[in-house]
């Protein structure tokens, strides 16, 4: 039995299919089909139930992966107690950001951690928040840039900024016209939805929670269409097949000032109008989570420092 073998049904667990969990291991799937054959052999139990479809886990096998997942995040632990002598900004920092997020907050973080800490380089994942939450606990993450709330997993957290929300409109429809909207206001409109498993769903459900029902059957599909990113989505409203929220740092700076009368870039034709909400914003938190066992507390104090001095336009930021 190797922590390689454990990684492997880990992610098979994780993912519900060998060929997935063989990218997401960075092997072929025959040599991770084969380790796990050779791991169900040695301890003579079947771990995973396959079929045509989909992969399930025995309900031994959902034991031995709870199990693997321990062991596996013990020796991840092992590596950062052997790093507590070394510089903790030395080396690079593994750090996870969900979709909603990364686009819009990495290309000035990454520019801010290589003027602070080029000793220390970020090895960046973009995933949905279960994902990364998982990842986290058993070591393959180091830290990861959430948005609140989600399952309580005795997590180190620390709050960056709250970010309202802004609403997403075709240029031609009538709400377009105002300076901003009201809840009350999206009731009877088309929302463009991301799929499910992205927080960000959630998010605008809250807002927006007559448009859960249709998520769920096929008159939703008439009256709700479902994107698999947000700049997608914000494609479909430029063609007119709905309206959306969106997270202020999604915001492009192009749109607000071709609004306030400035002029376009050549190919900045404005399809798409962003307009706030009236009164009190819906809001989401935003968060860096990372270990309690995570030792290199400096480089967590660096990348939360060089989040701080991102631009971060429209946010409330939080003190640390």
């Amino acid at each position: 039995m190797t922590l390689t073998e454990l990684k492997y049904i880990v992610a098979v667990a994780r993912e519900r299919h060998f060929g997935r969990a063989a990218e997401a291991c960075f092997v072929s799937q025959p040599t991770l089909s084969v380790a796990i054959k050779k791991l169900e052999e040695e301890l003579d139990l079947k771990l995973f139930e396959r079929s045509a479809s989909e992969v399930s886990v025995t309900p031994l096998g959902a034991e031995v992966v709870r199990q693997a997942q321990v062991v596996l995040e013990q020796a991840a632990l092992i590596k950062e107690i052997a790093q507590r002598g070394q510089d903790p900004l030395a080396g690079p920092l593994r750090l996870g950001v969900i979709y909603t997020i990364g686009p819009y907050l990495l290309p000035d973080l990454v520019r801010r951690v290589i003027e602070r800490t080029p000793q220390m380089p970020l090895l960046l994942q973009e995933n949905l928040t279960a994902k990364l939450l998982e990842q986290l606990r058993i070591g393959e993450l180091d830290a990861a840039i959430l948005a609140e709330p989600f399952p309580d997993t005795n997590l180190a957290i620390a709050p960056l900024y709250d970010e309202p929300f802004w609403v997403a409109l075709p240029v031609q429809h009538p709400l377009a016209q105002h300076s901003s909207v009201s809840a009350e206001q999206l009731k009877q409109e088309t929302m463009l939805l991301l799929g499910a498993g992205h927080c960000f769903r959630d998010h605008v459900l809250e807002v927006c929670p007559e448009f859960a029902r249709y998520a769920s059957n096929a008159e939703g599909i008439r009256r709700s269409f479902e994107g698999s990113s947000l700049e997608t989505i914000k494609h479909m409203v430029a063609a007119g097949m709905g309206i959306t929220l969106v997270p202020r740092l999604s915001v492009p700076a192009a749109a607000l000032a071709a609004q306030a009368g400035a002029p376009l870039p050549p190919d900045g034709a404005p399809y798409v109008r962003y307009l706030p909400f009236a009164g009190a914003p819906p809001t989401r938190r935003v968060v860096l989570a990372w270990r309690r066992s995570f030792t290199r507390y400096e480089a967590i104090a660096a990348l939360r420092n060089a989040i701080y001095a991102c631009a971060l336009p429209g946010v409330q930021r939080l003190t640390p």
